[in-house]
């Protein structure tokens, strides 16, 4: 007998609601009962302890979890998807169009640490509709939340005072005829819409924290996180364990920089023959500007001014036509940069205060914000996507066109690839496999023929040429050189600087940067601006970011670095404050701030924060950023 799908969701919100009764009894009983007092207590130390997560601090080494129950649910798909956003989707959409197609019966699951479908997803964004024309060719027909079609591209170099307008050549990357300004969480909403309409399973507000191992080494599924666990690690009332997701195929779609596709990396050494990746921080704020100053259909590119030559990066501002007079802004910093005291938040501040930006902005009122990181890697630093049980899709190992500044479109498709040549395997009655969970390497073999990889191969060497002696200006002179002329047939293919990690210089070595008070009107403090992004994490539960050494925040980056996670931070969340005893300084990690941009696990410069997923449904709550 065939079981709906809906049966599965059902039982498993069921499970749930069935724990969150128990939990409430507890808490209830809890209220009458006086708090226990644990005779073990954490051993002394001179340094302050900061992380108390049980990936740093193993539970069965903690007195205070004994006897505690540990059994996890488990339940069974054919295939489970890590990340609800374009990759994710347009994987989960495309097994089930196939299934469909073939009448096959399959089972598809979404696990989204969201609380929402595209409450976590932030980008421009300029959308190449070229995946979704081929995923969903009557997406018009379905209301896709596609309603700016672009009519005008300008780009700049911007001085402190002035704009140099640069031409834009047709078919240099800058080039946005056909494509669309979105609100890209609007579209992930409504691609996850079309998604439960065919019959894939949703299960957003569920933190994969875990990577599942058959014996035989392959992978067998994910493990969502524990929740009821006190700040301090021990276990509260009403704590429950995660559930278990088992699967013969497990897709990676978390996004830029995944926790678990970190795990991955080392398992499998799927970074064995490529360069190390290579990232960006961008900012991005919403607008509701004065109408007589719209132009929907606009975008606005630059580069330059407030960064020096050789720092990376450059800003948009695109005028959106969502019935008011909506601009979407923002900043790009490569995370590459050298000096500890830059700020990309405060950088971006700065920006917004050139004659051309303001003179948009002035009288205008800023609606939202938000921050995250963005793979700059490109070709050289693809890892290997295909292991035993599992593939990397999306931005998870990096398809982004860096000077497209875009990145949905070969996500999509690489999901939809993924999901391809996955159907194939799974629905092959003749099938033996040699493990457990099923190894595809057609994938890889289907994105090499694919027009993904044509296009960051055409594009390699763009963002590398920014290592020269001029910088900024090197860099778009090889661009208008080489890819104009050339479009990617060079004979040869650059390198990247190594480790965006390792590139601070110390601070000894540097000039502090003096930045302008925020004027309140058209820059901004941070909290002011976090407070916009919706961000909201359960108080009482361990710092997701975990620290490997309590002491080398002080010891080392406040030391050598003057402490650069309290400045490449944009949320506010690392801070450096006296001891209480008035005698040095520690590390305030304020983990409700985070908008899980995962810069800080990207830039720290003794790599020593790992981030991790906090509770299900925490961190920023985005509407179509």
């Amino acid at each position: 007998m065939t079981v709906p799908h809906c049966y599965h969701k059902h039982r498993i919100t069921l499970i749930h609601m069935t724990r969150r009764c128990i939990r409430a009894l507890k808490a209830v009983r809890a209220e009458h009962v006086a708090p226990q007092v644990y005779s073990t207590r954490w051993s002394s130390s001179t340094v302050p302890r900061i992380t108390t997560h049980y990936t740093v601090y193993p539970r069965d080494k903690d007195p205070r979890w004994e006897g505690m129950e540990m059994e996890r649910f488990a339940d069974e798909a054919d295939v489970v998807i890590v990340g609800g956003g374009p990759a994710g989707l347009s994987a989960a959409i495309r097994l089930k169009q196939l299934a469909n197609q073939h009448e096959k019966e399959l089972r598809v699951c979404v696990v989204e640490k969201a609380s929402q479908i595209g409450a976590h997803t932030l980008s421009g964004a300029c959308l190449e509709p070229t995946a979704l024309n081929e995923l969903i060719p009557d997406w018009k027909e379905r209301g896709a939340p596609l309603n700016t079609p672009v009519t005008e591209d300008k780009f700049a170099i911007l001085t402190e005072k002035y704009r140099i307008p640069v031409p834009i050549l047709p078919g240099l990357p800058m080039n946005n005829h056909g494509n669309y300004l979105v609100r890209l969480g609007h579209f992930v909403r409504w691609l996850g819409e079309q998604a439960e309409e065919l019959g894939v399973e949703l299960y957003p507000g569920y933190a994969a924290a875990e990577v599942l191992f058959h014996e035989d080494g392959s992978v067998k599924g994910i493990a969502t996180n524990d929740v009821g666990i006190g700040k301090d690690g021990s276990p509260k009332d009403v704590f429950e364990r995660g559930m278990e997701l088992h699967a013969k195929v497990t897709l990676f779609g978390e996004g830029c920089h995944g926790h678990l596709a970190k795990q991955l990396y080392k398992q499998f050494n799927l970074r064995e023959n490529c360069e190390p990746q290579t990232y960006a921080i961008g900012l991005k704020e919403l607008w509701v500007i004065d109408e007589k100053k719209w132009r929907p259909g606009r975008t606005e590119h630059s580069v330059g001014w407030p960064l020096n030559r050789n720092t990376y990066g450059g800003s948009f501002l695109y005028h959106l036509n969502e019935g008011e007079p909506l601009v979407a802004l923002g900043f790009v910093v490569g995370l590459d940069y050298t000096n500890p005291y830059l700020s990309p938040f405060r950088e971006f501040q700065r920006w917004k205060h050139h004659p051309s930006i303001m003179s948009t902005l002035e009288g205008g009122n800023r609606i939202a914000y938000g921050a995250r990181a963005l793979n700059e890697g490109g070709f050289q630093s693809i890892p290997k996507l295909t292991f035993p049980g599992g593939m990397l899709i999306g931005c998870s190992p990096g398809f982004m066109n860096v000077p497209k500044i875009k990145g949905t479109h070969t996500a999509m498709k690489s999901g939809m690839l993924a999901a391809e040549t996955a159907f194939s395997k799974i629905t092959d009655e003749n099938l033996q496999s040699e493990t457990a969970g099923l190894y595809i390497p057609e994938y890889k073999e289907a994105l090499e023929k694919s027009w993904i990889w044509k296009e960051l191969y055409a594009v390699r060497n763009i963002r590398p040429s920014f290592h020269n002696y001029f910088g900024l200006y090197g860099g778009m002179l090889y661009t208008g050189i080489f890819y104009w002329f050339l479009r990617g047939k060079e004979p040869w293919t650059l390198k990247h600087n190594g480790l965006d990690s390792a590139q601070l210089k110390p601070a000894k070595d540097c000039a502090p940067i003096e930045y302008p008070k925020p004027d309140g009107k058209i820059s901004f403090d941070l909290l002011s601006s976090v407070a916009l992004s919706g961000t909201n994490h359960e108080h009482d539960q361990p710092p997701h970011l975990t620290l490997k050494d309590d002491s080398v925040p002080v010891a080392q980056n406040l030391a050598i670095y003057d402490g650069p996670e309290q400045r490449f931070c944009p949320a506010g969340v690392y801070e450096y404050v006296p001891l209480e005893t008035g005698d040095g300084m520690r590390l305030q990690i304020n983990a409700q701030n985070c908008v899980h941009c995962k810069t800080c696990d990207i830039k720290d410069p003794s790599q020593n924060i790992n981030w991790v997923v906090p509770e299900g449904s925490g961190g920023p709550a985005y509407n179509g950023m």
